[in-house]
């Protein structure tokens, strides 16, 4: 009786450690699904990237013309005189 209740125990622990494992095609599906998130990451993150760049060109080059527009400004001020 004991040796049964002993074998019984053993092999129901076994087979819940079995049944709590991954198996290679389990393993696989999960590297697949985090390499595909982790590549949508690394897009957002480079078009988030390419948003600042354009947008702080844009501000550049707006400044550098308002510069400009000044700076004729001032010289069609003096020649004017």
């Amino acid at each position: 009786m004991k040796k049964t209740f002993i074998v019984l125990v053993i092999s129901s622990l076994a087979g819940f450690a079995a049944w709590g494992q991954d198996t290679a095609k389990d393993d696989l599906k999960k590297s697949g699904h985090e390499v595909k998130n982790a590549g949508k990451s690394t897009g957002h993150a480079a078009k988030d990237a390419g948003k600042g760049v354009a947008k702080g060109t844009k501000k550049g080059v707006h400044k550098a013309a308002k510069g400009t527009e000044n700076a004729a400004d001032k010289v069609k001020e003096k020649t004017q005189d």
